[in-house]
């Protein structure tokens, strides 16, 4: 549980006070409400864009099987992916933007480095 939903807050109002969040989605329905994790901690709405990006763009490859279709590759994701949104921005990064661009080139490992720009790596608080 987050901490905005600990305080009875919505994760908009949450992100408005400190700044952009990146909520990750459980396209097959497995997670409540579809919602697996509402990450905080970006410097600013660039790096959360850039994390977000990345996660889609990772979570797309592993749902590629090596020569299917395009439209083989979007069903795959729809069914078995992850989806990120970015909450808290003027200027969001959305994915239904770059899907085609994303289902007919295949991203290199720097394009779906999400770790790499993961702010919980830098989380020094051994309490959580």
């Amino acid at each position: 549980m987050t901490e905005a939903e600990e305080n009875g807050e919505d994760a908009t109002v949450a992100a408005q006070e400190t700044g952009p969040v990146v909520r990750l989605l459980d396209l097959s329905g497995g997670a409540e409400d579809n919602i697996i994790e509402e990450i905080k901690g970006f410097l600013d709405a660039e790096h959360a864009n850039a994390f977000a990006r990345a996660y889609v763009r990772d979570s797309i490859e592993i749902c590629r099987v090596p020569g299917a279709a395009a439209r083989d590759t979007l069903e795959a994701w729809f069914s078995f992916g992850e989806n990120a949104e970015v909450l808290g921005t003027d200027d969001p990064w959305v994915s239904s933007g770059e899907l085609n661009d994303f289902m007919d080139r295949p991203a290199t490992e720097e394009e779906r480095d999400w770790r790499l720009l993961d702010p919980r790596r830098y989380d020094t608080d051994d309490g959580e």
